[in-house]
Formats: structure tokens, sequence, C-alpha cells
């Protein structure tokens, strides 16, 4: 049994270090393209809940306000207006919050003007041969004969208003389009196949694209550690938690190792009384948005990647945001010392109270 324990907590620090060190190669993406992905992936997914930790590792990289803005713009051309409109509407929410935090994001740059006197049809029709190194005055697809109008949207619209933005590359952009449509699934296959060929013609390697894939139609990266641990077993109704949580334990009492070990997820809004552990505890946190608070002091947001150490005694709560699940695991150190004391209920003033 010790060593099955021991395994355990391998697998611990190693899931740890992996959310506080994003896995990168020197033939792979750089930090910022797998921002990139991560941020569109999820407004094409429509995936909220991820996005907004998504957007806020964007920010805490040094991605620009305006840059991720961009993101969300370009996406609606590919996921359509609704899901970028709400991805915009999550991104207003975590600024706001990172504000009340006392978080100054750099807002970094606008687009510059347009000086080309060019026809809008023009300069899209040769962007688009530049990107994709297909001639200009190649044949007209299919689509393109049928409905000459959405052709010449795509040229004025998408490849000359949109692409023209210099707020990010053309291959940023094409990135962004690739991890949308991929993060779409089925029946779009022909439209990936192409912006895969335009992102092959600016540059980008095989196994790079194996990475956008990967992450996009995954979501690996965005939560390295999420879904490794078992759910584990709805609790019994108690008053030390105001909803509907989950426990899986792995290091026992009865393992007379002196701590315990467990996976546990809250519903959203869901969180614990105040209380106290007399041997400290430690909660790496592995997947969702969540809030923890110690006596005394402001509520803080929790995100995949951070780890809280808890010292003996401190009062404390903590919980899931009220729109997304959140899940940590627990350990509880010096067990020798006794287990958690529980005190009150948190109220709402308190749970809103950032």
């Amino acid at each position: 049994m010790r060593k099955i324990h021991v395994i355990i907590c391998i697998c611990l620090m190693t899931a740890m270090n992996t959310m506080a060190q994003p896995a990168s190669s020197d033939n792979g993406l750089t930090m910022r393209q797998q921002h990139i992905v991560k941020i569109t992936s999820c407004t094409g997914k429509g995936d909220l809940e991820n996005l907004k930790p998504a957007l806020a590792a964007g920010l805490d990289y040094g991605l620009t306000v305006n840059e991720i803005r961009e993101l969300l713009i370009h996406a609606y051309a590919y996921c359509g207006f609704p899901r970028s409109l709400r991805a915009l509407q999550t991104f207003i929410a975590v600024l706001d919050e990172r504000k009340a935090q006392g978080i100054e994001d750099t807002v970094g740059r606008d687009a510059s003007p347009v000086e080309d006197n060019r026809t809008r049809y023009e300069r899209g029709r040769d962007i688009l041969a530049k990107i994709s190194g297909i001639p200009a005055d190649a044949p007209k697809a299919g689509y393109a004969k049928f409905a000459p109008a959405i052709e010449r949207f795509l040229k004025e619209h998408l490849f000359a208003d949109l692409f023209e933005r210099d707020v990010l590359t053309y291959s940023e952009r094409e990135l962004a389009t690739v991890s949308v449509i991929a993060a779409l699934g089925e029946s779009v296959e022909p439209m990936l196949r192409g912006h895969i060929a335009i992102c092959q013609n600016l540059g980008m390697t095989e196994e790079q694209l194996d990475q956008v894939l990967a992450i996009a139609t995954t979501g690996i990266a965005n939560c390295a550690v999420k879904d490794i641990f078992p759910k584990g077993n709805k609790l019994p109704d108690t008053p030390n938690f105001t909803g509907e949580a989950w426990l899986e334990m792995f290091v026992t009492k009865a393992d007379s190792m002196d701590c315990t070990v467990g996976n546990v997820t809250f519903a959203p809004g869901v969180r614990n009384s105040w209380h106290s552990h007399p041997g400290g505890q430690i909660l790496p946190c592995t997947s969702g948005e969540g809030r923890y608070q110690e006596k005394g002091k402001p509520v803080q947001v929790l995100r995949p990647g951070d780890v809280v150490k808890i010292a003996p005694n401190v009062i404390h709560w903590h919980g899931a945001a009220p729109d997304s699940e959140f899940t940590h695991i627990a350990i509880g150190s010096q067990q020798s010392k006794g287990g958690a004391v529980w005190l009150e209920p948190v109220t709402d003033e308190e749970y809103d109270n950032q």
C-alpha cells in the first residue's frame, strides 16, 4: 500500500509542476501562440467556463487587451456573432474582475490607419493570394461561382477589413482561424484543411499544427490535469457546504501517513463554511474557477495552477465561483494534530465581497 501512496504523491507533484510550468518545445508553439489557441478555441466552442481562465492566463502572460479583443473579434468570421459577442462579454467581466483586484492590464496599441487607396476587394484579394500562395487570378471555387456575393464579402470584409487590422500578424490570425474551425468539430474539415495549408505557407510546421489541433479539440493545454483524478462521490447534505460537492479520497488517516489527500469538486456557487486545520492544508487547484478567503483578508480568485498554502489554525473558506465548477486537491498535513475545526457558514455578503 505504501508504494501506491508514493505513486499518488509523485503524480500530484508532476501534475502541480505541469500546471505551474506549461510545456513548450523549441520546435512547437511559443507560449504566445499557445495562449492564442486556447482563447480562440474556447471561443469557437462557446466554452465560456474555460474561456475565463484562458483570458486571464493570456493577460498574465503579456497579451494586451487590444490583442485579445482582436482575437475575439476575428473569431466571429468563423464561429458567428453570438459566440464572438459572448466571448467579448466574458472578457469584459474578466477585465472588471482584475481591475477590482488592483491589476492594471496593458491596453496596447490599436490598429493602424489603412492608407492603401485600392478598393477593399482588390486589397483583400491580394492579401489572400499572399498568405495562401495561390495566385489572385486562379480559377474561382465552386461556391464563389454559385454565390458571387459571398466571395465579395470574403475578399472585402474578411481579408481586407479584418486582416488589414495590424494588431495581429497574418500568421496569428490564421492560427486563430485554425483553432476556431478545429473547435467547431465535424462538417468543416475542408475549411480546416484549407487554413492549415495557409498556416504552412506562412511558415508553421507540422509539429506546431499538431499541437494546435490537440489543444483546440481536447482542451488538454487549457487544464493540464483536468479529469486525471476521479470526481468521486457526492457528499451527503451537511451544514458545512452550501450545496453539491464531490469527494474522492486517495490517502486517509487509516493509512498512517500523518496526512490526508483527496480530490474535491464544488458545483458552481458552492462553498464550505469557515474552518481551520490544526496541521495546516495545501490546495493545488486543477480545474474551473474558485474562491478562497482567510479571515480578515480579501477574497482571492483561484484558477488552475494556483496552489494555496494554509498555515495551521488559520480560519478560512474555499469554494467555486458563481458560474463555474471548481476542483482542487486537498492535502491535510500533520493529521496527528487533529482534523478540521468547522465554524459558522459563509454569508452571501462575505462570498460576494471581492
